[in-house]
């Protein structure tokens, strides 16, 4: 069985794109019931036109059941006030100042549920300058160092992956559950508040560490690699291996034995590690050239031989089918197309598993809505546009075709 830790949990999300649903679909996993609050017939944004087949709103809202409403009705703003009291956090990632104009603000809901947990996900905080800022994913890695710390000097390059929306639904998720546990010792609402200006604040935490060490030198790709002693080396065929042999002399003295170099043992030049670290746009040539000269198997055995701390540079696809990652069990069966990535714990040996797919357009309006309106009521909200069932779509358009 399953040790899902947060089951009993309920949680309403009123999020879109990566950071609010990411972090809520880690809870989903943990056991938490998600009802992600939509608007009627096209939902999130990243449902890209085709419903519960985008892999992007698949990847990020695996679990959750969906809730389809029209919010800019009283109607609808009613029907969500009289379903806060059963849910235990509210997730929400709209510019600041909205859900309070929608009379949804942590006020407001503290007023329906006092103990609710109450987190908002910004781009720049709920003040300062910036706090009405659009921020996307790049624009958090470009506003949060994380571009500068991933290029080379004076060529800043997007990076490939959204590290800050990623980072922040991690951060996000965090701050949900250290609040629960918090919640056995503290009385009333919590409002828990991340942005992805702080959150990437994670991710660039050691490049800001290397900005007190070399005050003269601002961190970049490169500036780091001598500290660490890590290089990137090709070898005779296509493959790429990364090696890390950082301060420990016995790693260094590993690495020269295994690329057959003993000499650069007592060369003065990579001696010490401070040496190693003054030097190390001189050794990192050797090392690289001696790379060349063999295939990454041949080398893959070596540096097992002779303990050297390295890793094979695996692509994306690679890593799916890695033996480690089997072993792992990080990644759900393929369904509609798309491995999900299940959360980076474990408990008891067992990792946590999403049990459903992603929801269609108001997939669960009906049963969330019956939890406090008799069906009549929902019924009509239906017929009205202020609820949006995906079932009865589907239920009217087979009709139609009879």
């Amino acid at each position: 069985m399953q040790n899902k830790p947060l089951t009993g949990i309920r949680v309403l999300e009123f999020g879109g794109y990566i950071a609010a649903p990411y972090a809520t679909s880690i809870l989903a996993a943990l056991g938490a019931d998600v009802v992600k609050v939509e608007r009627p017939v096209i939902g999130e944004d990243f449902r890209r036109g085709v419903d519960d087949q985008s892999p992007y709103f698949i990847q990020y809202n695996g679990g959750k059941r969906s809730l389809s409403v029209d919010l800019k009705t009283p109607e609808g703003i009613a029907l969500v006030k009289e379903l806060i009291p059963k849910f235990d956090v509210i997730v929400e990632n709209i510019r600041p100042g909205k859900m309070d104009a929608l009379g949804l603000g942590k006020v407001d809901c503290a007023l329906l549920r006092p103990d609710i947990v109450y987190v908002s996900v910004t781009g720049f905080g709920n003040g300062g300058p910036l706090a009405q800022r659009p921020a996307y994913d790049m624009i958090g890695q470009a506003f949060g160092g994380v571009i500068a710390v991933l290029s080379d000097e004076g060529n800043m390059q997007p990076t490939g992956t959204c590290l800050a929306d990623l980072v922040t639904g991690l951060s996000t998720a965090t701050g949900v559950l250290a609040a629960l546990v918090g919640r056995v010792h503290t009385s009333g609402a919590q409002h828990v508040e991340t942005s992805i200006a702080e959150a990437v604040s994670a991710i660039t935490v050691d490049a800001m560490t290397q900005l007190f060490e070399n005050r003269s030198v601002d961190p970049s790709r490169q500036t780091r690699h001598p500290q660490a002693l890590t290089f990137c080396l090709k070898t005779a065929g296509k493959e790429f291996i990364t090696i890390h042999v950082s301060s420990s002399q016995k790693f260094f003295e590993s690495l020269i034995q295994a690329v057959g170099r003993p000499e650069l043992k007592t060369d003065p030049r990579f001696a010490t590690y401070t040496a190693r670290v003054e030097n190390y746009f001189e050794l990192a040539p050797i090392i690289a050239d001696e790379f060349l000269k063999k295939p990454a198997a041949d080398w893959e055995r070596l540096l097992i031989e002779f303990d050297v701390p390295f890793s094979p540079v695996n692509t994306i696809s690679q890593l799916r089918t890695d033996p480690q990652m089997q072993w792992l069990d990080l990644y759900e069966p393929e369904r509609n197309g798309v491995t999900q990535v299940r959360p980076p714990w474990r408990f008891d040996g067992v990792r946590p598993a999403r049990d459903v797919p992603a929801p269609k357009v108001g997939q669960h309006t009906r049963e969330i809505a019956a939890e406090v309106y008799e069906d009549a009521r929902v019924d009509d909200l239906i017929e009205n546009g202020v609820l949006y069932s995906g079932a009865d779509r589907n239920t009217k358009v087979e009709a139609s075709r009879i």
